[in-house]
């Protein structure tokens, strides 16, 4: 397992393990649910909801890499730096600067 420094060094490892687009969209629609569902928590007031996100989240990911990607989510070897890179890359891709 490769260690890294900081996170600055990390993601462009984590870019390299979502080179497949269908795995990127997964990511996308995962994260976008995982923002509906905390939203839906806020605007009723009820944190039961909140059970939603890791399911949405990781569950659409580990599809991705699972189904599309072929390989072994990043999340098992670096959950820290692998959550991180779900929203720089999240954020990446509404900027445009990763494609889906």
């Amino acid at each position: 397992m490769a260690r890294y420094a900081n996170f600055r060094e990390f993601y462009p490892y984590y870019l390299s393990e979502h080179a497949n687009a269908m795995c990127r969209r997964m990511h996308f629609i995962g994260t976008s649910l995982v923002l509906i569902v905390f939203a839906a928590a806020v605007v009723t007031r009820d944190a039961r909801w909140l059970w939603l996100a890791p399911l949405c989240g990781y569950g659409f990911a580990w599809l991705g890499h699972f189904v599309f990607e072929k390989n072994r989510p990043a999340t098992f070897s670096h959950p820290l730096y692998s959550l991180a890179g779900d929203w720089v890359m999240y954020a990446d891709i509404l900027r445009r600067r990763v494609t889906l």
